[in-house]
């Protein structure tokens, strides 16, 4: 990908996360990018194509935000998987807010443009594998994932939605990371 395109679709993605789908235009997006009128359009010439770009764009920053977590040894006990999800939640609510609202943008968007679905769907299905992944190496079942990522994705949209002072995902990820792996909440 060209680091015009790229400039574009960050540009985008910081649009609408921090004002949503109504200010997402062609014009607004050139002058958030700081190129000239028609950049955007130059790229992607409807807006369901440049919302497929804005898809596509963050599947390709959340696989290598993954890339650095990592990075790290694959977790091999339960609490080091907690830890790292805990992390990676923090990120997403947290550090990364703008770009986790973008991609709830996308998802609510998605339902009435079917390309876009298609390609925020793939990106789901990527995140859910590498949870499995990451499960299975601390002792759990694959198939748990689903679950998993259900879970993480309602507490990231709460704490986006609702900050907290002193948010911390790791008592309910515990809870439920023990109970997919060992068959019982503790």
């Amino acid at each position: 990908m060209s680091p015009k395109r790229e400039l574009v679709l960050d540009a985008a993605i910081d649009l609408l996360g921090s004002s949503g789908i109504r200010a997402l235009t062609h014009r607004a997006v050139d002058a958030a990018a700081g190129m000239p009128v028609g950049s955007a359009s130059n790229y992607f010439r409807t807006r369901e194509a440049l919302l497929i770009g804005i898809a596509e764009r963050l599947s390709a920053r959340d696989y290598a935000d993954w890339e650095v977590f990592n990075r790290q040894p694959a977790p091999r006990t339960i609490d080091e998987l907690i830890e790292g999800i805990a992390a990676f939640v923090v990120y997403a609510a947290r550090i990364d807010r703008i770009r986790t609202l973008a991609r709830y943008v996308l998802f609510l968007e998605a339902q009435t443009t079917p390309a876009l679905q298609e390609s925020v769907q793939q990106g789901h299905l990527l995140l859910t594998e590498l949870v499995g992944t990451l499960l299975v190496s601390a002792g759990g079942d694959q198939g748990a994932a689903q679950i998993l990522v259900d879970q993480f994705d309602g507490i990231i949209l709460h704490q986006v939605m609702n900050p907290t002072t002193g948010f911390d995902p790791r008592p309910a990820l515990d809870r439920l990371v023990r109970a997919l792996i060992n068959g019982t909440a503790h």
